[in-house]
């Protein structure tokens, strides 16, 4: 199959191929999944300062001021797969000069919930209308969408990650000499002091199981600070939080894996999420899951089966979650999470699942357009 995978996202501080390619590596990891899940053929438009064509890795990338598509790559294409749910116009032009077979999927990319403008909806359902298929994480994020009427009834939903990682675990031993990572159980947080991934009611709900556990410990990585004043008042209120809370700050992606094999749970907040890219790093390095009950986090942890699931914004949910979870045989499940992941998360699941979803679109296109 040959597939046509356009990005119409424009950042105007990137300026040099080479360099927004080492930074879109969701956009890079999936084109090469798709080659590798056996696609004979990727060719990415990407919207761009200005015109070049890099080849790397086997993956073609056409790069071009409006993320135009040159008619050979348009007359040879056999499914058009467009990132995001915020280019109507790019997506409806490209329909045009696609073959009359060729189908359309557009995923969601932390889309968020539809435009709350009457006139940005009538834009989305204009736009998508021609669209065959829609990916998400999971279906029910496509939910206010089909409410919008922006994806409509005989439009179909797929189910899969938008991404993956290439993190792998390292010997527990050395991961807790190089990340300070230690305590029993050693609990994880990775990502942003934000109101949506929610730290204090994390720090609230780790606060109820010191006395229980109190060789417990957490260690909290973040890129972005914006309630770090409040977690550190927090800390300073609570003697017990003191002791055991560690605040790194942020941590290259290259030393992350040393911090997620040392740790026995990985724990999050989020009251929504796109997908979970700290989730699916922990998963892959086996830092068990003990993350908020949301689509995203059901779909990637299997509805729980490979942690606990907890309701956003509850202190009492999360504690509970955390001692049955520290209870479990931890190594159990561990050894359970890397089978889960090399089947359901990896890049090649992904890159076979992708292919899975466009044969059937593209099978369902022309059986309906007798084409």
């Amino acid at each position: 199959m040959i597939v046509l995978h356009a990005n119409f996202d424009f950042d105007r501080k990137l300026t040099d191929p080479d360099q927004l390619l080492e930074r879109y590596t969701t956009l890079t990891g999936w084109s090469q999944a798709l080659l590798e899940a056996g696609a004979s053929r990727v060719v990415v438009v990407q919207r761009f300062h200005h015109h070049s064509i890099v080849t790397r890795n086997g993956v073609e990338y056409h790069f071009g001021r409006r993320g135009q598509v040159a008619p050979a790559e348009l007359a040879s294409a056999e499914i058009a797969h467009v990132n995001g749910l915020k280019f109507p116009m790019q997506t409806r032009l490209l329909r045009a000069r696609l073959r009359r077979r060729t189908p359309i999927v557009a995923q969601d990319h932390a889309s968020g919930p539809p435009p709350a403008r009457a006139a940005a909806r009538a834009m989305r359902r204009w736009g998508f209308r021609t669209v065959d298929a829609f990916l998400f994480t999971a279906a029910p994020q496509a939910d206010a969408w089909r409410a919008a009427n922006i994806i409509r009834h005989q439009q179909r939903i797929y189910e899969v990650l938008e991404a993956s990682t290439k993190l792998r675990p390292m010997a527990r031993a050395a991961a807790r000499d190089a990340s300070g990572v230690d305590g029993s159980p050693a609990l994880l947080w990775v990502g942003r002091l934000n109101a949506n991934k929610d730290p204090l009611t994390v720090l609230t709900g780790f606060e109820r199981i010191v006395v229980p556990c109190p060789d417990a410990s957490l260690t909290m990585v973040f890129g972005s600070d914006e309630l770090l004043p409040e977690v550190r008042s927090k800390l300073s209120a609570s003697p017990a939080l003191g002791r055991r809370v560690r605040l790194v700050g942020y941590v290259p992606q290259e030393e992350l894996p040393a911090y997620y094999s040392a740790a026995d749970i990985f724990v999050l907040g989020s009251h929504h999420e796109g997908s979970g890219y700290a989730l699916i790093e922990a998963c892959a390095c086996g830092a068990v899951p003990v993350v908020t009950r949301i689509p995203a986090f059901r779909a990637i942890v299997g509805d729980g089966a490979r942690g606990a699931l907890w309701p956003p914004g509850d202190a009492i949910g999360l504690a509970n979650a955390l001692l049955q979870t520290a209870n479990r045989d931890l190594a159990g499940l561990r050894a359970g999470l890397a089978v889960h992941f090399a089947n359901e998360l990896s890049w090649t699941a992904v890159g076979r699942r992708a292919l899975d979803i466009y044969a059937e679109v593209r099978a369902r296109r022309r059986s309906s357009r007798g084409v």
